[in-house]
């Protein structure tokens, strides 16, 4: 499975090293907020592709799924956003900041038929 992963930061490094470890996943795509630490996080990984777009990394070919290690502000938008484009989510916690943000990717995720996690 293919796999884009936004966020760079502590709890990215945390999800990118597990996905080393099971056959099977390929991060192809790095989205971070900072150029060059998602440069250099993507370099440690050996992710062929990283942009500081999440759009961008959701269009890589083949991508299937997203995870989102973002700040908890951008979940909701972010989750509604992956599900949007047809991949499913999972959501680092929590899934959003206010419970009509939940609700709302949980009606996101009925609508497309996808799995949206946390």
């Amino acid at each position: 499975m293919k796999v884009a992963m936004a966020g760079q930061g502590a709890f990215g490094v945390k999800h990118l090293e597990a996905m080393a470890n099971i056959p099977g996943i390929e991060v192809v795509s790095l989205a971070g907020g900072s150029p060059d630490s998602t440069r250099a996080v993507a370099e440690r990984f050996s992710i062929p592709h990283w942009t500081t777009d999440l759009t961008e990394a959701l269009a890589q070919p083949g991508v299937e799924a997203a995870i989102l290690a973002t700040p908890t502000q951008m979940h909701a938008r972010q989750a509604i956003q992956c599900l949007e484009a047809g991949k499913h989510v999972q959501v680092e916690i929590p899934l959003a900041d206010s419970l009509a943000d939940a609700q709302a990717v949980a009606d996101a995720a009925k609508r497309s038929g996808l799995v949206a996690m946390c």
